[in-house]
């Protein structure tokens, strides 16, 4: 088994990677427009890494995630995520989000709150901007104030988003989530 890999899979938004090293899932990145591009994502956390048959716990993380894009109830929480380089503050950031269910959200001021940084909303935006573990780490679960849909740095942005909460019968107060 290779110590370093990218596997890539399909899902009911596409075509999305993951990548693991010595110590864990390193990067699990959404579809992009072309391969070739995904790859590029994966390799900026594994610089040289290669397509490789992944080890078993890497295959069930891709097979939950998929399981999850298609509208399963699942948290992904139990799925070891390598945060080496990591900052800190985004450590807390990706960790609070894991925390919120599939089919709920909350905005980027309230996450801020919640790890102790109120008045950090933009920071908690520019975090979730550099997630390199999508939807592992469901930075999608988070809007803007309003219940807006916020900004989404994934391939496809917004309509992404939206897919996504969609596929786990998220539900959205007034206003709506895209108004």
């Amino acid at each position: 088994m290779a110590a370093t890999g990218l596997y890539l899979f399909d899902t009911a938004i596409g075509r999305c990677g993951i990548g693991w090293g010595p110590r864990g899932i390193a990067s699990v990145q959404l579809p992009d427009r072309s391969e070739s591009r995904l790859l590029a994502r994966l390799r900026q956390r594994l610089p040289g890494a290669q397509i490789a048959s992944p080890p078993e716990a890497v295959r069930g993380a891709a097979e939950r995630t998929t399981a999850l894009l298609a509208g399963a109830r699942d948290d992904l929480l139990d799925i070891a995520l390598d945060m080496d380089g990591i900052a800190p503050f985004h450590q807390a950031v990706y960790a609070r989000a894991r925390a919120i269910p599939p089919g709920r959200t909350i905005t980027y001021g309230e996450l801020a709150a919640d790890i102790g940084e109120p008045g950090a909303a933009r920071a908690v935006g520019q975090a979730l901007g550099l997630n390199p573990f999508a939807p592992i780490v469901p930075c999608h679960r988070i809007l803007a104030a309003g219940a807006r849909s916020g900004g989404f740095s994934a391939p496809g942005g917004v309509d992404t988003k939206l897919r996504m909460l969609l596929a786990e019968h998220a539900a959205f107060g007034e206003p709506g989530l895209f108004d």
